[in-house]
C-alpha cells in the first residue's frame, strides 16, 4: 500500500495572508495547481516543492508529510 502524502500549503498561504493566485505567481505555476496541492490531489516536482517551502518560509519536510 503505498503511502500518500499531504501537506500544509493552505494554511501557511493564509498564514501570510496569500491569495491561491499570489501563491501561484511567485512560484511560477498556474492557479489550478495550488488547488490541486491544496487537495492533496497532486504531488510537486522537488523543485516545486522547495520553491512553495522557500517562498512560505518554512521547511520542505515541515510543509509536505507523509501517512
Amino acid at each position: 500500500m503505498a503511502n500518500k502524502m499531504t501537506n500544509i500549503i493552505k494554511e501557511r498561504r493564509l498564514k501570510f495572508k496569500l491569495t491561491q493566485e499570489q501563491l501561484a505567481e511567485a512560484v511560477g505555476v498556474r492557479r489550478e495547481t495550488i488547488v490541486f496541492l491544496e487537495q492533496n490531489k497532486y504531488n510537486p516536482s522537488l523543485k516545486l516543492a522547495h520553491d512553495i517551502a522557500k517562498t512560505l518560509k518554512i521547511k520542505i519536510e515541515d510543509l509536505f508529510k507523509f501517512d
